[in-house]
Parts: structure tokens; C-alpha cells; sequence
């Protein structure tokens, strides 16, 4: 799906927006969110594309009322997503399960489904046409959890996009949603119902803080010999998908090798995208870098949390170091970020559920490299009666700090790296990824 030239995107709505509640009665009052899911109360927006008749096992006409009825259906299992999201009595996110329902759009675009050009190289401009936004929005409280958005396109095909609140789950938990509303789409049972009770990571009484977690620390100024404001600061963004084979992931391991001890695929990644951006960045060798990323915790926890848990399961652990000893030694930054994986206990994490009891902070992006990664999420899973999506992606990064870790669609072992840079910085980190890609 290439594009050449400026395109602009034409889509026209069908209709009014329209609530979609659960197909029968559901619980109705407070759902409880864990202390893991309230730092991340922001709005994740994703696009599936489907092809036309000719290569799906349906008539991608009636995609609309196939994908309509059967969210009414699973939203039975998943009934908070029907309700809206509020403030508790203590101060916290909580959700009103109204059973009011998620919010569903039909749209028509004017093109073909390969004119919007390749999704893995994210333009917010074109595909954030594809996800509703709820106009006029001032703030999370006043957005759905869920809103789904299904657009026509002339070849025949469809786009499902979605806009859903992370403080609902994290991406396992997501995929998880979206397989089985597939399966209930295709007339299937759940294979994996969600477990709803989020209670299991309640913070202990009294808070019993084990651990520093220094994720939520601030980077200033302070923290370094220079005066200047950090460069590029504000300046707008391009934003970049990287592929790395996995021959030239191969490299990165073998240049970061560790005390004889083979490193994982993520942390050879990490620690080069980490040391890489800081780098193209022109950050000064005395100041210092941090590196956010999120560890999931299902298998960590003792006892592990159920299987389908519905709910945030990622904690975030963290690095940090002077952005002169990043670019002097790319070993650093690989051990750091192993390091930072191997901190990740059950100690750990129910230590940082009582921080957050404790101390409601939360985690600074201040010289900050948020690491995603969605390189295992198995995003071809989503069939709704059409096969497999042909593409699929994030509509836009949610914040300018964050690095996104994707699977290279049907690749074995090889991973895109999507990010946003200023395009001095841009060029510079291109040209650091061609040190390690080039054949």
C-alpha cells in the first residue's frame, strides 16, 4: 500500500454516532480499577484492514451489522466497557457500569483501501479519519472506553478502527477482547471468557513501599552540567517505522553480548533504540536519559492472575544513565535494560501498587524513551468472518516520547520500530538503524 504524492483522505459518516449497550441485562454500579490502571488513562487508537469479498470468507457489505450485533453480544462478558468512566469517592478512576453502551460509526471513504497507503508507516492525518474521537472532548472522563469505528472503502473492503481507553486493559487484555468479539462474530463461544475481578491486585493495608521505583522519578536540569534547553525541544515530529530482520537483530546481539550470556531479542532492541534516540537527539554527554518500558506481570505474580484477567497487568520498570555513556558503550544500555527486566518481581510489583497507594505520582516523561511493545500481540487473530486482517496498526502514538515494538506481519522474529523524532534527530537515528541493517 504505497502512496505517492499528498493524499487527503475523504470519509463521510453514516448516520449518527449510535450506543451499542450489552444484548441482555448486566450488572449495573461501580467497577473497581487497580492502582495499575490508573496511570495510563489514555485513549489507544487502532486500525484492522479487511479486504473485499474476493479474498474473505464474506460479503464485506454487511460488515456493519455483523461487527454491530456481535459487540452486543460480547459486551455480555465485558459489561464495564458499556459504562463510563468516573471519579471514586477516594480520588480515583473508577467505572459507572450504565450499561449505556460503547459507541459504533459507519462511515464511507471515497477511495480504494490501498490508497490510504501503508498503515505500518502511521499518518495520523489519514488514518486518524478512520477512529471516531467524540467531538468537543475536553478530557478523558467525557470519552467512551469504547468506540468503534467501521469504514467502506470502494474495492470492497473494511476498516475497523478502534478508540479504547487503556485504563481498560492493557495489550494482552485487548486482544483477548478483540478475539473474542471475533469469535462472536463468527457464532463461536468464547474460547477464553474475561475474569472481571480486578480486586486481586488491591494495594495491601497498610502500603509496604520495598522498593525505590525510580520510574516515577523527574529528570531536570538539575541532573545535568548544561544550561541549555535540551535540543529540538518542540519542534515538530516525523514519525518512522523501522524493520529489523531478524539477521540484523542478530547483529545487535551479537554487538551487545553480555558476560558471555546471550541477551534477549527485546533487550538487544531496547537498548539500541534507547541509545540510538538519546544519540540522535544531540542530547549533552552529562545529562541524563531515562528508559520507561512495561514489563507484563500475569506470569510474574505469585500466584499468577487468572487466565482472561480483564485489566492492566503491566508494570513499568525503568534505566537511567548519562546520555555520554549510552553513545560510549552500546553494552551499557543492553545491560541496563536487562537489568531494569530482571528488577520485575512480585515483590516488585505489589510494592508498586502501594507507591501509587501511597503517593498517587506518576511516572515523568521528562528525558524519557517510553518503550511499547506489541511485537507478540497477536493482532492476525482478529476475525470477524473475513480471515485475518491484510494490515493493521496504531492510528497515531499517544504521547511523543513513546517507541512502539510491532511484529513484521507474517516475518518470523523480525520487529518494526515505530517512533517520532524532529526531523534532524529523525535523519540521524535513520542513519544509526542503517549501521546495524545494512546487509
Amino acid at each position: 500500500m504505497e502512496r505517492v504524492g499528498v493524499f487527503e483522505l475523504r470519509v463521510k459518516q453514516q448516520g449518527e454516532p449510535a450506543l451499542v449497550p450489552p444484548a441482555a441485562e448486566t450488572s449495573k454500579g461501580s467497577y473497581y480499577l487497580s492502582n495499575l490502571d490508573q496511570n495510563i488513562a489514555v485513549i489507544v487508537q487502532t486500525v484492522y484492514c479487511f479486504s473485499g469479498a474476493d479474498d474473505g470468507d464474506g460479503d464485506s457489505s454487511s460488515a456493519g451489522v455483523v461487527l454491530r450485533e456481535s459487540l452486543a453480544k460480547v459486551l455480555v462478558h465485558y459489561y464495564p466497557l458499556a459504562g463510563r468512566l468516573t471519579i471514586s469517592g477516594e480520588g480515583k478512576l473508577a467505572v459507572d457500569c450504565t450499561g449505556e453502551g460503547a459507541v459504533f460509526v459507519e462511515a464511507e471513504a471515497d477511495c480504494a483501501m490501498a490508497d490510504i497507503g501503508d498503515v505500518t508507516e502511521p499518518d495520523p492525518s489519514v488514518l486518524g479519519k478512520l477512529v471516531y474521537s467524540v467531538p468537543g472532548a475536553k478530557n478523558i472522563l467525557e470519552m467512551p472506553l469504547l468506540a468503534a469505528q467501521v469504514t467502506k472503502f470502494k474495492c470492497g473492503g473494511f476498516v475497523l478502527g478502534l478508540a479504547i481507553n487503556h485504563c481498560m486493559f492493557d495489550g494482552v487484555g485487548a486482544m483477548e477482547f478483540v478475539n473474542s468479539w471475533g469469535e462472536t462474530a463468527r457464532g463461536l463461544p468464547l474460547s477464553l471468557p474475561p475474569a472481571l475481578d480486578r480486586a486481586v491486585l488491591r494495594a495491601r493495608d497498610p502500603p509496604q513501599l520495598e522498593f525505590p521505583h525510580h520510574e516515577f522519578a523527574q529528570i531536570t536540569d538539575d541532573d545535568s552540567d548544561e544550561v541549555a534547553p535540551p535540543p529540538h525541544d518542540g519542534e515538530p515530529l516525523l514519525h518512522r517505522s523501522f524493520r529489523f530482520t531478524p539477521a540484523s537483530i542478530a547483529r545487535l546481539k551479537a554487538l551487545a553480548l553480555l558476560e558471555g550470556r546471550p541477551c534477549t531479542t527485546f533487550e538487544a532492541l531496547a537498548g539500541f533504540v534507547w541509545s540510538a534516540r538519546t544519540r540522535a537527539l544531540g542530547m549533552g554527554p552529562s545529562r541524563r536519559s531515562k528508559l520507561l518500558f512495561a514489563v507484563d506481570g500475569r506470569p510474574r505474580f505469585a500466584p499468577p492472575l487468572p487466565a482472561g484477567y480483564f485489566g492492566n497487568a503491566i508494570v513499568l520498570t525503568s534505566a537511567a544513565c548519562a546520555a555520554g555513556e549510552l553513545a560510549a558503550s552500546p553494552p551499557r544500555a543492553v545491560r541496563l535494560v536487562r537489568g531494569a527486566v530482571e528488577a520485575v518481581t512480585d515483590a516488585y510489583m505489589r510494592s508498586a501498587v502501594d507507591y501509587f497507594e501511597a503517593t498517587r505520582a506518576r511516572p515523568s516523561l521528562a528525558s524519557t524513551l517510553l518503550i511499547t511493545a506489541w511485537s507478540r500481540l497477536p493482532f492476525r487473530a482478529a476475525d470477524f468472518g473475513w480471515g485475518p486482517p491484510s494490515a493493521y496498526g496504531p492510528a497515531a502514538l499517544p504521547e511523543k516520547e513513546v517507541a512502539l515494538f510491532l511484529s513484521c506481519g507474517e516475518e518470523r522474529g523480525g520487529v518494526r520500530v515505530l517512533l517520532g523524532l524532529p526531523a534532524a534527530a529523525m535523519a540521524e537515528f535513520q542513519r544509526l538503524v542503517e549501521e546495524v541493517t545494512a546487509a
